[in-house]
């Protein structure tokens, strides 16, 4: 007689944060235009960043300009700032310099958005989905400043607040994620697919405390995908 054993193939496994007071599996859903609105994390402490790696998985149907991630400090309001201008227009803002990239149309199906920047050339590239655009060059010999807040859904004018609901997010947020380091074009295809296992070392979405404000839903995302 054979014996049939069924086999079960798990493909992707995220581990980081099931057992913490992270998101884990959740979406943060901003539902409508607020300038009380955001969330916030306590991202783990660094001295300064000579190169980082942000990851977002976010869909909006907004037409006007608003911001996804906000990193503000005592230096600068704008140290790191990720904000969408129409639809296809995104805007990198690092120290009040602005650098834009023409990505594939933000609309209501979430895409997955990689940034990462290195001082020493300087060199900042933007991932869609797991794919790259062009590389372009800003910031060289810069260093992130220390000790500021995180926030998504708002554009910080000074630490913590000066929130323009004009400027607001609206829409759906999942899988922020940052490191102090550039990842590898393997690792940012993998995290694009859902299948890389660890988060990120300043910004775990899985695991790293966080605080909702205002009218911010915070709902199972219900697709191991993203």
């Amino acid at each position: 007689m054979k014996l049939f054993i069924p086999i079960v193939l798990v493909l992707c496994i995220y581990l980081s944060g099931t057992d913490s007071a992270g998101l884990h599996g959740k979406s943060a859903i901003f539902s409508t235009k607020t300038d009380t609105s955001f969330v916030s994390f306590d991202a783990s402490d660094f001295s300064s960043l000579t190169a980082f790696t942000v990851c977002i998985s976010a869909a909006s149907e907004t037409t006007r300009n608003y911001a996804l991630f906000s990193y503000a400090t005592s230096f600068h309001n704008n140290e790191i700032l990720l904000w969408q201008q129409n639809t296809t227009d995104f805007w990198v803002e690092m120290q009040n310099l602005q650098t834009k990239f023409f990505i594939p149309e933000m609309n209501a199906l979430l895409k997955h958005i990689c940034v990462t920047w290195e001082s020493q050339g300087g060199e900042m590239t933007v991932w869609v989905n797991g794919r790259r655009s062009i590389r372009k060059v800003t910031g060289k010999g810069w260093a992130v400043k220390q000790a500021g807040m995180f926030i998504i859904g708002q554009d910080q004018d000074n630490v913590g607040g000066g929130f323009d609901k004009g400027q607001s997010f609206v829409g759906e947020i999942t899988n922020v994620n940052m490191w102090d380091r550039v990842l590898k074009p393997n690792e940012i295809a993998l995290i694009s697919q859902g299948c890389y296992s660890d988060g990120g070392n300043i910004i775990d979405w899985g695991s790293t405390g966080f605080t909702a404000k205002g009218d911010v839903i915070i709902q199972d995302n219900n697709d191991c995908s993203i």
